[in-house]
């Protein structure tokens, strides 16, 4: 069973480390799972995705996909874009585990229904997630 990816150069992603964090976000927003993917993909990768299904011809560091057919579970994919993950993490001064899972909150946050178009839907979700993250940012300290 592999329980790390080793996928940028020398970063590593811990598979327990993100099952935990899910777990952890599942009791806490209080939601359930139907299907949750998450993928990890380069830059090129993620911008060929934003191109065809959201008209955005560069690259972002996450794309949810929200398939749920109702409010009491989801049903979806996340994806990361490890690249953008990796210049997040030094332009905010962060760890790149630390980002990932910011990236992994703000993707599960979209699948419970939370946006981030406008201005006010944007400060909102950005305070939701900071708060996610400084709760559970031990995690990235974890091998």
């Amino acid at each position: 069973m592999v329980r790390n990816l080793r996928i940028y150069g020398n970063k590593v992603i811990n598979k327990r480390t993100i099952h935990k964090l899910i777990g952890l976000l599942q009791k806490e927003l209080n939601f359930k799972i139907d299907s949750l993917d998450i993928s990890f993909v380069n830059s090129s990768e993620i911008t060929q995705l934003n191109t065809k299904y959201l008209n955005h011809n560069y690259s972002t560091d996450i794309i949810t996909f929200d398939y749920s057919k109702s409010d009491l579970s989801i049903e979806g994919e996340i994806l990361l874009s490890i690249n953008d993950a990796f210049e997040n993490a030094k332009k905010f001064k962060s760890s790149f585990k630390e980002e990932l899972i910011r990236l992994l909150i703000h993707g599960i946050l979209h699948l419970l229904g939370y946006n981030d178009k406008t201005i006010n839907q944007r400060r909102l979700m950005k305070t939701k997630e900071n708060f996610l993250l400084r709760k559970h940012k031990i995690l990235a300290e974890e091998n």
